[in-house]
């Protein structure tokens, strides 16, 4: 009986495999992301509003009440997106714990008989929960791999990669997530909750799915870009507040990691999503302390309470603190530059191969996890437990199976416990809080502490990177942690202080890696401050943080720059670079011939010019009565293809409409020309058109947008970068310099009085008349004339 099943598993294993492409070419177009005419993923978002005839009647129609309507509505999203976020995170942790407190256990319990069958049991364990993961991920939600947070980062600064905010992403993220994390992969799940926040928040944005027939029509409020902008700024705050219970630190990770562009509307609803998020997580804690959770414990969610650690610090800590400052950042720079070694390998070689190839080296990777993580403490002498301290409130050792400190592991006696396996043979938020523990001291020995060092910064390495969402903030904190705490035994035996714990090293070590590695600050600050419920400890994190980023930036860029530097995702850094100054807007042009299209454009002539380029813009132009070529606008190519499925706005004459916009016929929704998050949108291969259509015309007025942003060509690169950069353009046109100037827009200009009378609005305005100017401002009422001050210029 037991024989047929297993009979039945190895064929069920076999039909499974041989569904799995073998190479890349093999891959279906629904599995991998859709990829563009010229082989790229990524796409630039149209972040600028584009005022055409369709809108400004939409506009015409939406008064005050619609506007308050339209708050309300983005502070319930924003309250779902903190629930939905909030509910994922218990979810993930609540598996993961379920799935390694059970795979503890059952070790636990194999080993009392022999310790062989407890290691291949826990060897099977971990690889089937890895498999799982990257079968998720390679045949189901490939752009769920990693930990996303390059690709929202990209999003967020306008650019668009196919696949990442779908809602199999979302699924594949969850239960990769707990698969990849479950199975003791030396990874974290914090990055991919960033990015769960951000696929729960998008896809409430647009309504829902489309393809999993997921959608209500209730929640299609916001069709612009920028509003999913700002409810995907809402989900990554609040992924990061779910995964460290940190509201705040969520907040401050947002304005200082991911987003672009920031508003004082916007802090308030990312303030508030993140403290939804924090209600439902304390929520689901107390109801899982009634042990309602099965293996849930007290590691589920990452708060690691050292407030009963060190009470104060003299001055001549101050030295062996900035020491693991300067270690933090060399070796977050060692780790940054050695991920971005096996990433360009792995992508340009290994991950070439096939999906298979994919799933092979997961599972290698898995088995020299499993196999370090058990194989390592066998070899390891066992410690007599020290004496009991009724202070501490921690018993050595601790029952098997159980987590804490001081674990029985591969010893004679029942009063001794092996260190190495106390962070070694344990989960990561178990292992680091061993680490942190206070009125532990000489539980760790510095062999013990240098082994795992080195062994788990060369698995964090290998492993990051592979096809599994992964997060890098808990094996950054495992790695400082360990170095942290060394420094913390050196400083106890040189010092003979008996006030100095090593767990508050242990801590400064933690956020002086990720400092070095992600070159974060204030955020991280905040974050490590609210895991550690510890107030005091705030100066010298702040201190460990200025140096190892410091000490960091001298060698390389953070590491989710450096991933999306690899990635192709063509980010726009917060400032120009230095040789901008010395370049002009038409230097920046080149010679490239700009492709237009003319008012009233043949049918034939859209599908050709489409199908000859990929540009995403172009310019329209028309000409004046004197013969001048004027620039009208920009028509978008996702608009165009738009008309071209429709069909309703085909004509037979070459004659421009009625250009005014109260006779002028819009027969489209606004929504018409939204194109959908992460995905391809409408191809051109997808429109059929018959002869009679190719020879007809569209006039391309109504549609395009009239007031694109330009440039004079001689204007410097420097403030061109700027201009684009914090505008969030997508096209920027480059003209030459104009002849003349119609006004000039002041301060004073842009402050209208909020009356309610219309007609009372004053109207200011700054003509310019040959070289003579005259300010003034005109009341409707009566006509009076004030003149303005000159200094409001």
């Amino acid at each position: 009986m037991l024989s047929d099943h297993f009979q039945n598993g190895v064929e069920t294993a076999k039909l499974m495999w041989s569904r799995i492409p073998a190479t890349e070419e093999e891959e279906v177009g629904e599995v991998g992301p859709s990829r563009k005419g010229n082989g790229s993923t990524e796409e630039s978002l149209d972040y600028e509003v584009v005022e055409n005839f369709a809108y400004r009647e939409e506009q015409a129609k939406r008064g005050k009440l619609y506007m308050g309507y339209a708050v309300l509505v983005k502070w319930f999203l924003a309250l779902l997106i903190g629930i939905g976020t909030g509910l994922a995170a218990v979810f993930i942790n609540l598996s993961v714990e379920n799935f390694a407190g059970w795979k503890f256990s059952l070790t636990f319990q194999i080993i009392q008989k022999s310790y062989f069958a407890g290691f291949l049991v826990y060897i099977l364990i971990n690889l089937v929960l890895v498999l799982s993961s990257v079968y998720i991920i390679t045949c189901f939600a490939p752009a769920a791999s990693g930990s996303g947070i390059p690709e929202i980062k990209g999003y967020l600064n306008g650019i668009d990669t196919h696949g990442i905010l779908l809602f199999r992403t979302l699924i594949g993220k969850i239960f990769g997530s707990i698969g990849s994390v479950g199975g003791g992969l030396a990874l974290g799940k914090e990055g991919p909750l960033v990015h769960i926040g951000a696929c729960i928040a998008s896809l409430l944005g647009q309504g829902g799915s489309t393809k999993y027939h997921l959608r209500s029509r209730w929640l299609q409020v916001f069709s612009s870009e920028r509003d999913r902008r700002d409810l995907v700024t809402c989900g990554c705050a609040a992924g990061v507040a779910a995964a460290f219970r940190a509201p705040v630190g969520g907040v401050l990770f947002a304005l200082e990691e991911v987003t672009s562009w920031w508003r004082s509307q916007l802090m308030w609803r990312v303030f508030f999503t993140s403290a939804i998020v924090a209600v439902v997580v304390r929520t689901a804690m107390g109801w899982c302390k009634d042990g309602n959770c099965g293996h849930f414990g007290a590691g589920g969610f990452i708060i690691w309470d050292i407030s009963g650690g060190q009470e104060d610090y003299s001055f001549e800590e101050l030295l062996p603190m900035a020491v693991i400052g300067v270690i933090g950042g060399l070796l977050g720079a060692l780790f940054n530059q050695l991920t971005l070694y096996m990433t360009h390998w792995r992508r340009n070689y290994l991950h070439k191969k096939g999906i298979r190839v994919k799933i092979i080296e997961a599972c290698l990777i898995s088995v020299i996890t499993s196999a370090i993580s058990f194989g390592l403490p066998l070899f390891r002498r066992c410690t007599p437990c020290p004496e009991a301290d009724a202070n501490s409130g921690i018993e050595c050792p601790q029952a098997p199976g159980m987590f804490g400190n001081y674990v029985n592991f591969y010893c004679q006696n029942n009063k001794e416990y092996n260190d190495l396996a106390t962070i070694f043979f344990n989960t990561q938020d178990d292992a680091i809080r061993n680490l942190f523990s206070a009125k532990t001291a000489h539980e760790f020995s510095a062999q013990s502490l240098l082994t795992f060092l080195v062994m788990f910064y060369t698995l964090a390495v290998v492993t990051f990177g592979t096809a599994v969402p992964a997060g890098q903030f808990v094996p950054g904190i495992m790695i400082g942690s360990t170095y942290g705490r060394l420094v913390g035994m050196f400083v106890v035996s040189f010092y003979k202080k008996l006030n100095i714990e090593e767990g508050t090293y242990a801590l400064l070590g933690a956020a002086s890696f990720l400092g070095g590695s992600m070159r974060m600050t204030v955020s991280l600050c905040v974050i490590m401050v609210e895991i550690t419920n510890n107030l005091k400890l705030l100066p010298l994190i702040m201190l460990v943080l200025l140096i190892s980023k410091a000490v960091g930036d001298a060698f390389n860029e953070g590491l989710y720059e450096e991933q999306a530097r690899l990635r192709a995702i063509p980010l726009l850094e917060s400032r120009p670079k230095y040789q901008m100054r010395y370049m002009t807007a038409k230097e920046a042009c080149g010679n490239q011939n700009v492709i237009y299209f003319p008012r009233v454009v043949k049918v034939a002539d859209i599908v050709s010019i489409l199908r000859s380029n990929d540009h995403n813009g172009f310019p329209v132009v028309d000409h004046a009565r004197s013969g001048e070529t004027l620039v009208i606008g920009l028509i978008l190519r996702s608009h165009l293809l738009v008309l071209l499925q429709s069909k309703v706005d085909f004509q037979h004459s070459p004659l421009p409409c009625d250009s005014r916009g109260d006779l002028l016929p819009i027969r489209h929704n606004l929504s018409e020309f939204v194109k959908p998050v992460s995905s391809k949108g409408i191809s051109l291969h997808d429109i059929h058109f018959t002869p009679d259509d190719l020879e007809m015309y569209i006039d391309l007025a109504p549609f395009l947008n009239p007031s694109p942003y330009v440039v004079p060509e001689d204007m410097s690169l420097t403030k061109v970068y700027n201009l684009f950069r914090q505008l969030g353009l997508r096209h920027l046109l480059v003209v030459p310099r104009p002849a003349r100037v119609i006004g000039m827009i002041t301060r004073k200009d842009l402050i209208l009085e909020d009356n309610d009378d219309p007609t009372a609005v004053e109207l200011q305005s700054t003509s310019v008349r040959g070289t003579q100017s005259k300010h003034r401002v005109i009341k409707r009422k009566g006509d009076a004339q004030q003149p303005l001050l000159d200094g409001l210029l």
